[in-house]
């Protein structure tokens, strides 16, 4: 709820006798260009994210605003993604607030070139790129994730490697058998930097990490801007563990693990052991992590490792006794 302590539960009830004095503010701020005073306001919270929980940096700052004014931001952001979607603004290396993609499409079409590069013994080089706290330094009138994913379009532009983005979480990679190939990376660090300054952005430097993968790799420096990437064995990308190796166990056993304590969870909260009772929860608490992991980790179709997709919870349970997984 915002600042004008309206709960969304009051516009629900009372549509119909708020719908139309609703539509009258609603053109009126179209025509003016101009938003009511309270929709410009918001009860801003923090919302902490990794790391230590005395930096302030490691907090994501959430504003909870009019929904009123959020109802015309949704009506507005329809209209202006068809436009978007009719018009191809949104390049393909971007995956995040688009139509159609996800984190899974892309980790699966990023890591697939990856795997490729690896499998023909190419050294090749991941540098994960982070920018500082992109959804607070844009200024206010493209904080809208549709509008940020505009601004950012142009980030590919002379990009001689391949560039995949998930909103402001960005991977440039690409092999390094030879110098030429190095320096082409670096080439692409150059311009990132000179976009993000040009375009009053800055990459958090400290969370920008080289991850070395494939036989023989040389382990080349990179640098952005002034400072050097620290190279990682490892690094989490948007919620898989991936490593030098490209082995996903350790993704694979964290999976589990938070398994079995949602399983112990159940187990002490539910006294109830009837079918009834266990399937749903196992289905909905249980089953979507080891899901995600399965199919985008281990990069298997999800039905070769927890049955078909589309199958009845009690098929669900059966197949993953079977494939040995937690159970209560």
């Amino acid at each position: 709820m915002g600042p004008d302590e309206m709960h969304p539960r009051v516009l629900r009830e009372l549509a119909d006798e708020v719908a139309r004095p609703l539509s009258i503010i609603f053109e009126k701020s179209w025509q003016s260009s101009e938003v009511p005073t309270d929709w410009k306001r918001g009860n801003i919270t923090p919302i902490f994210k990794k790391g230590k929980k005395e930096d302030p940096g490691n907090y994501r700052l959430v504003s909870l605003t009019s929904v009123p004014g959020k109802n015309m931001e949704q009506i507005l952001l329809e209209t202006m993604l068809r436009q978007m979607e009719n018009k191809e603004v949104i390049g393909d290396s971007q995956h995040g607030f688009t139509k159609g993609k996800s984190c899974l499409t892309n980790l699966v079409a990023f890591y697939d070139g990856v795997t490729a590069s690896v499998d023909k013994g190419r050294a090749t080089d991941i540098i994960y790129l982070v920018l500082c706290k992109a959804f607070d330094t844009v200024p206010h009138d493209i904080l809208e994730p549709a509008l940020f994913n505009i601004f950012v379009g142009d980030m590919d532009s002379g990009i001689e490697c391949t560039l995949s983005k998930f909103a402001d979480d960005t991977k440039l990679c690409g092999a390094v058998d030879t110098l030429e190939r190095r320096d082409a990376i670096q080439r692409d660090l150059d311009r990132l930097e000179r976009w993000a300054r040009v375009n009053r952005m800055k990459f958090n430097k400290a969370r920008c990490k080289v991850l070395h993968m494939g036989r023989g790799n040389p382990k080349h420096d990179y640098g952005l801007g002034e400072e050097w990437t620290e190279s990682s064995p490892e690094e989490k990308d948007l919620g898989v563990l991936i490593d030098e190796k490209l082995n996903m166990s350790q993704q694979c056993a964290l999976a589990a693990q938070k398994a079995n304590r949602v399983l112990g969870c159940i187990k002490r909260s539910v006294t109830s052991r009837s079918r009834e009772v266990i399937l749903p929860l196992y289905s909905a608490l249980v089953r979507p992590p080891t899901w995600s992991t399965a199919s985008s980790s281990l990069g298997a179709p999800v039905q070769e490792r927890h049955g078909a997709v589309g199958e009845s919870p009690e098929e669900g349970h059966k197949a993953d006794q079977r494939a040995g997984a937690p159970l209560l």
